[in-house]
């Protein structure tokens, strides 16, 4: 098929190919994220059938979300020599198959190799969605696609624990990773096919003397490492909240099963609407005001699941899904802006948010483990609420860091 070539501004809502772009990276995004959090939910059935305790069956989510972040510093890069598309297409089919092996693992190291693997060949896509976003479609729409991507993350981390929660209430937990497998090989082949070629974008070359510059440029700005620190301490405080939540839920006062808890991540359809309305909130009010803003969401939400209740749980996990993800949508475009005024490399400076906040995961996910044996939920929230806290500080600061001048980008005044 020839495809006509992409207008000097990028692709806009009325292009075919503006659908096809946006349509194929929320389904990536879905099945992206539906994979990394399968475990998340599973938490109290794999430390039941491994004898192994609570800390240490937080290590499926973390050695997946640890492998990511590596892989991060190696496909950003790489991605601003070689491209964006072909990296997304092979990755995201990659940890697809590896996906249905891990449900036939005989044991449980095998189990966390396999979901380090994983964690490795799913980076692909997240390492360059932003960078291939801003590059082909036009900057007025940038944020809105961006947005939309960051909600089908956010479906899928939700689609990804209530399936498999909900699976595995009946099969047991290999179905509940074999169904999700099988459901992302679908998504990459329709990842294959949906993606037109990419029009706009321009090489770096992959030589040490480039790298170094852009490492520097994006290693030591300060807007940039502040940025970098919300991402690690938001994602950190997210996923403690949601390990803890796996073993609270399936205990007194709630009692509930696997499959039944695993319900509460519906409201990550949240999520799906906070990103994108948080963009739109940052092009009118500058995302120096929805970053703390949703950071208060994120922290209210924390509160409110210290009431023993179901009801307020629920609503607690909703605003923590919703401020979360209005935070790291807005982040996440910001860091690109910011890059993009400061010169080539935005795939590095992507790739580096997107490793401190895996970190952040690895690293709080398992802490919150320790935190659940010492302190049950109390001690989680507190852990929780002081990272809230730190990214509130963090994202409050940036208003007193200048802007970086250069080409404009919709999200925010520039940098």
């Amino acid at each position: 098929m020839t495809h006509p070539p992409a207008p000097a501004s990028g692709w806009v809502p009325t292009d075919p190919e503006y659908k096809r772009i946006t349509v194929a990276l929320f389904l990536a995004g879905l099945a992206t994220f539906a994979l990394v959090y399968a475990t998340q939910p599973l938490l109290p059935l794999l430390a039941d059938d491994f004898g192994v305790s609570p800390t240490t069956s937080t290590l499926t989510v973390s050695v997946t979300t640890v492998a990511m972040g590596a892989a991060l510093l190696i496909f950003g890069p790489l991605s601003d020599a070689v491209g964006r598309l072909t990296l997304m297409r092979v990755t995201l089919l990659v940890a697809a198959l590896v996906a249905v092996a891990s449900a036939f693992a005989p044991g449980w190291v095998t189990l966390l190799v396999l979901r380090g693997v994983l964690g490795f060949a799913v980076a692909g896509l997240p390492a360059v969605a932003a960078a291939y976003l801003r590059e082909e479609i036009a900057v007025t729409w940038a944020t809105a696609a961006t947005g939309l991507y960051i909600g089908g993350t956010a479906i899928g981390g939700m689609s990804g624990r209530l399936i498999s929660g909900l699976v595995s209430d009946f099969f047991g937990w290999r179905a509940a990773l074999g169904t999700l497998g099988v459901m992302a090989l679908v998504i990459a082949v329709l990842l294959g096919v949906l993606l037109p070629p990419a029009r706009r974008f321009v090489a770096t070359p992959l030589h040490h003397r480039h790298l170094l510059d852009n490492a520097r440029r994006m290693l030591f700005d300060r807007g940039l490492l502040t940025l970098y620190a919300v991402g690690f301490v938001s994602m950190g405080g997210f996923v403690a909240a949601f390990n803890g939540l796996a073993f609270r839920l399936v205990l007194p006062p709630f009692s509930l099963s696997v499959g039944i808890a695993s319900l509460v991540f519906v409201t990550y359809l949240l999520g799906s609407f906070s990103s994108p309305l948080a963009g739109r909130l940052a092009v009118r009010f500058g995302s120096r005001t929805v970053v703390p803003a949703a950071m208060l969401v994120f922290g209210l939400g924390v509160a409110l699941t210290l009431i023993d209740h179901l009801a307020a749980v629920v609503a607690g996990v909703g605003l923590i899904t919703f401020g979360f993800f209005a935070a790291h949508g807005t982040t996440s475009g910001w860091v690109t802006a910011r890059a993009a005024n400061k010169g080539r490399g935005t795939g590095l400076a992507g790739a580096l948010y997107l490793a401190f906040y895996y970190f952040g995961s690895s690293v709080f996910g398992a802490v919150a483990g320790t935190a659940w044996s010492a302190a049950g939920w109390p001690g989680v929230a507190a852990l929780t609420g002081a990272l809230v806290l730190v990214g509130f500080g963090l994202a409050l600061s940036m208003r007193w860091v200048p802007p970086v001048p250069g080409r404009p980008f919709a999200l925010s005044p520039p940098g």
